[in-house]
């Protein structure tokens, strides 16, 4: 092979591996389903005036506290999140229906210990995309904290068994994020 040859051709792959790598924040799998974007997501949380993004720093101690809600380590050293004037805070970040699965992006916003607004931004697999419908988000609202759950049922789904239980995870979640956040 030419050498122009051969630098054509690794700078096509790197080109296409940069493409790939901002297009990746959004929704990269063959099988991706936007339901609202982040942006639009933390509109509807805060309407024109977001606020300023603050961090969660995971320590050990709130590791401890978060694995067993999470059901393992959070695998982020932090997590951004916003929250308003009113104590409001919005939390978006990824958890896997179960090993083997791509990751659901998913969005929340926690008032007064309860579950105020609950979105799927992104969903990765081929089945189990209803938990993305406001029909089936509209039981997560006002949930609150109930040991390692949430003090409410939630209906299943005809064969979507791993998506429900993650969206149940991903809520209890917020709110120990919410619970965190709020303790020094």
């Amino acid at each position: 092979m030419k050498k122009s040859t051969q630098r054509a051709l690794v700078l096509c792959l790197g080109l296409s591996a940069l493409a790939s790598q901002a297009h990746a924040e959004e929704c990269p799998p063959i099988i991706c389903k936007t339901f609202i974007t982040r942006e639009a997501f933390l509109a509807e949380a805060f309407g024109n005036t977001l606020p300023p993004v603050q961090s969660l720093v995971f320590d050990e101690a709130k590791q401890a506290k978060l694995a067993p809600i999470y059901g393992r380590r959070f695998p982020q050293a932090r997590l951004r999140y916003w929250r308003g004037e009113d104590g409001r805070t919005a939390w978006i970040f990824d958890d896997i229906g179960k090993e083997g699965y791509q990751p659901t992006t998913s969005g929340f916003v926690v008032k007064d210990g309860a579950i105020e607004m609950a979105r799927v931004l992104f969903y990765k697999e081929s089945r189990g995309e209803q938990v993305g419908e406001l029909s089936f988000l509209h039981q997560l609202l006002g949930a609150r904290a109930s040991g390692e759950g949430l003090d409410r049922s939630v209906d299943n789904i005809s064969g979507a068994t791993y998506s429900v239980k993650l969206m149940q995870r991903m809520a209890r979640t917020a709110l120990m994020f919410d619970e965190l956040a709020a303790s020094p």
